[in-house]
């Protein structure tokens, strides 16, 4: 059942991860968006495939909810995150609402992450070309929280740089917190696990 049909729940057709595509970029904070879509494809059993019309890696399959899903890595680089996730959204006539977008955040701390069904990029590139070729902000999207940069550590040097092992084991648990609540959203709704795990932390 679709979020356009008698239900209201806003139920993910299209998680998106956000990240940049060199292997330089591995298992850097500013790529935990392919992370988790990695996970997500590697617990479905749906492989990837490198799509031309998309720009970016595209995979569809069926959830362990049970629903249809596609997922989608934007081969773009992140500043222009937008123009994949617009082919594809256009390509399927998907709407907006239909969208879960997964990024990083440094607002939130290591180990917490947050739902939300709306709102502005937070200063995040990706999130600012996704908005821009959508031409709005209210579209569902899951913060990671990556931390802030110290004092003798700049933002681009914070987010470009990879996890300690301390913080590695961190993300490793985050993203099982994050999959669990994307499993719930697909089940019954972005908002059900927005009130579930918006306070959970690892």
């Amino acid at each position: 059942m679709t979020f356009e049909s008698t239900t209201k729940l806003l139920i993910p057709q299209l998680i998106v991860g956000l990240g940049n595509p060199e292997p330089k970029y591995d298992k850097t904070r500013h790529n935990i968006g392919f992370e988790l879509v990695d996970t997500l494809a590697k617990s479905w059993q749906i492989d990837w495939q490198k799509n031309r019309r998309f720009q970016g890696l595209f995979a569809e399959g069926i959830a362990n909810s049970g629903n249809k899903i596609r997922l989608l890595k934007p081969l773009t680089y992140m500043n222009r995150s937008g123009q994949s996730v617009r082919a594809v959204t256009d390509w399927y006539k998907l709407t907006p609402s239909s969208l879960l977008v997964v990024y990083d955040d440094m607002d939130l701390p290591l180990g917490k992450i947050r739902l939300r069904i709306s709102g502005s990029a937070g200063g995040h590139n990706g999130m600012k070309s996704i908005i821009a070729h959508l031409g709005q902000q209210n579209f569902p999207r899951l913060r990671i929280g990556i931390g802030k940069s110290t004092e003798q550590e700049e933002t681009v040097s914070h987010v470009l740089g990879q996890f300690s092992p301390r913080e590695a084991k961190i993300v490793r648990e985050v993203l099982i917190l994050a999959e669990d609540a994307i499993d719930l959203s697909l089940k019954q709704g972005v908002e059900k696990a927005m009130s579930l795990y918006n306070g959970r932390s690892v």
